[in-house]
């Protein structure tokens, strides 16, 4: 019984840890896909209503949910405190969980936030379009990787229970 009761325990410890990591990476892809939409939304900003960026991270701060509004409002407070965009914006790009080819895009887009305002949302266009890349790819992926995860979750769960009985 205790042999059995222990088997039921570890396998148990498998699934959580298989939640858990699928969870993580759904966030991830959700933070990331927030943030793609909050550039967007920046650079209609610029464009049509020409708000000052302090103003519009202020807005998307308040405007968003989750992790990316975080980002944008740790990127507000950090240009209130007194911080060069680059800097704030770094920042706040440094508190995110995301793929190292997503921030190494944002650390870029954070260089090219200064100067007028065709430069700054060329800037984030281009951002936007990679961003929109990685979580396409992302997405495609997404199935194989899960797959991929499930086994060795629950592989090694049931090795652990042969290995213990």
């Amino acid at each position: 019984m205790k042999k059995l009761l222990g088997a039921v325990c570890v396998l148990l410890g498998g699934a959580w840890a298989w939640r858990t990591q699928l969870s993580a990476a759904r966030r991830r892809r959700n933070t990331l896909a927030g943030i793609t939409a909050g550039l967007g939304q920046m650079a209609e900003e610029i464009r049509m209503a020409r708000t000052p960026m302090p103003a519009l991270l202020a807005c998307l701060g308040r405007s968003r949910r989750g992790p990316e509004r975080d980002f944008f409002r740790r990127a507000s407070e950090a240009l209130r405190a007194g911080a060069e965009l680059p800097q704030a914006w770094r920042r706040a790009v440094d508190t995110l969980d995301l793929p190292p080819g997503a921030l190494a895009v944002l650390e870029e887009l954070g260089q090219d936030l200064r100067g007028d305002e065709e430069k700054v949302c060329k800037a984030i266009s281009l951002a936007v379009k990679q961003l929109e890349k990685q979580l396409a790819e992302w997405d495609e992926r997404r199935p194989d990787t899960e797959k991929r995860t499930t086994a060795l979750w629950f592989s090694a769960s049931a090795l652990l229970v042969i290995l213990l009985i």
